[in-house]
């Protein structure tokens, strides 16, 4: 007798739960990007990969950003165009750029990465430090499993 495969709720699956936290922590920090910072989250996320990890070419910024490649390149250039990122010829591809932030991207940086140190605190203040910590060192496990 073959045994019947029963299928757990999609809702307690990890990946499920996962994607839930994470469209519901984003459209609360889409509108606080936009009301704090006045440019979409996804720029916000791209000015603050450059501004952490410069000089990023775009293919580094997509993934630094968590975003494809096609994204973060608009993403840049309107940073570029509001006057946040220089983008620069690479010294090291010939048909490669490389962005840095200008002066007025780099207080734009500040301000970003504050916004984000408050939404991180506001998405984990359910849970005490010792939780918090706990909370930090699994989800690092999994990342780093997820990549191996």
């Amino acid at each position: 007798m073959t045994a019947r495969y029963t299928p757990v709720a999609l809702d307690r699956t990890l990946t499920h739960r996962l994607h839930e936290l994470a469209k519901l922590t984003d459209r609360v920090t889409q509108l606080a990007y936009e009301a704090e910072v006045g440019i979409p989250m996804h720029e916000g996320r791209c000015l603050a990969a450059i501004g952490s990890f410069s000089p990023l070419s775009v293919n580094d910024l997509a993934r630094r950003a968590n975003l494809d490649k096609g994204q973060a390149s608009r993403a840049a250039q309107s940073l570029v165009d509001q006057g946040l990122v220089r983008k620069e010829a690479s010294a090291t591809d010939g048909r490669g750029v490389v962005l840095t932030p200008t002066a007025k991207g780099e207080r734009m940086w500040l301000r970003t990465m504050a916004l984000i140190e408050r939404r991180n605190a506001e998405i984990v203040s359910c849970l005490d430090s010792d939780e918090q910590r706990q909370f930090d060192h699994l989800l690092e496990r999994l990342v780093s499993h997820a990549r191996a």
